[in-house]
């Protein structure tokens, strides 16, 4: 099923169990999470129900005028809500959607009955610095002469196909039209606020802090999380158990699907059983 409650587009997958909600990266979709989804969903789609969401100024989702990770936090609650009124979801969020994750967390603590953070840490990264490459690139593709995906490949000059292949993925054709579905004059703007830049930041949330159970995925071969990100962590989340992925970098869900995927299925599994297991 699939359908854009509360504005935000999202992909279900399954039809029974926990709820669990994914959200994307910068530049991601929702259904880069599919294949996990799929595989707690079960053969029968019966083992868990998932919502692959789009964020704000990303895949089918509307664009914002401003970032605010706020608004997005609220975009995501409101779409949960809608889905499913009164029911708590596991929340997963992997880099910006992570931080998106933490917040919606400790702004609608009501909506979560846990949540799993990954390769991403509640601090400021200082800019954008290391995007600004990847949407100049974007940018740079000259959208009115493309004839097919094909020359769109052609054209891009991203030369690690693994990012390209990820880049691409916000290419969309309507007709002949060619159109980014991100929203890269917002993120430019964000980028050129140097270390001012929000994406790269993370709110003051004025001491709020949330005692569900949270697990905290790190790359064993990222240098997302720190060891001297523990502490600002449990100050916001006291329940957090961090585990590092071997052989897997900031894309875990990619570099280790199998740990991925055995971690949420107990996750999921703690909170079919309730409180009381």
């Amino acid at each position: 099923m699939s359908g854009q409650p509360a504005g935000l587009h999202t992909l279900g997958v399954g039809t029974d169990g926990p709820r669990i909600a994914f959200l994307h990266g910068l530049f991601g979709q929702g259904r880069n999470w599919t294949q996990v989804a799929k595989a707690l969903a079960g053969p029968a789609g019966t083992e868990a129900r998932a919502l692959l969401l789009d964020l704000p100024d990303h895949g089918r989702s509307p664009w914002s005028a401003e970032f605010s990770y706020r608004a997005y936090a609220d975009a995501v609650a409101a779409t949960l809500e809608a889905t499913a009124p009164g029911e708590q979801w596991v929340v997963v969020g992997h880099s910006l959607g992570g931080k998106v994750s933490m917040v919606l967390t400790l702004t609608h603590p009501e909506l979560v009955a846990s949540l799993v953070v990954v390769d991403i840490a509640p601090k400021g990264y200082g800019s954008l610095d290391r995007f600004t490459g990847y949407i100049d690139e974007m940018r740079a593709l000259p959208l009115g002469e493309l004839t097919s995906r094909a020359d769109a490949e052609a054209r891009f000059r991203e030369t690690d196909p693994g990012v390209k292949a990820f880049l691409l993925q916000n290419l969309r054709r309507s007709g002949t039209e060619w159109s980014w579905q991100a929203n890269l004059d917002l993120v430019r703007a964000d980028a050129e606020r140097g270390p001012g830049s929000l994406i790269a930041g993370f709110p003051d949330l004025h001491g709020a802090s949330w005692d569900g159970p949270v697990v905290w995925l790190a790359g064993a071969e990222s240098e997302y999380v720190r060891d001297d990100d523990v502490p600002a962590m449990r100050a916001l989340f006291p329940r957090t158990r961090l585990v590092r992925v071997r052989r897997a970098a900031h894309w875990v869900h990619t570099d280790a699907p199998e740990v991925v995927v055995e971690t949420l299925r107990r996750v999921l599994r703690a909170v079919d059983q309730g409180p009381a297991a």
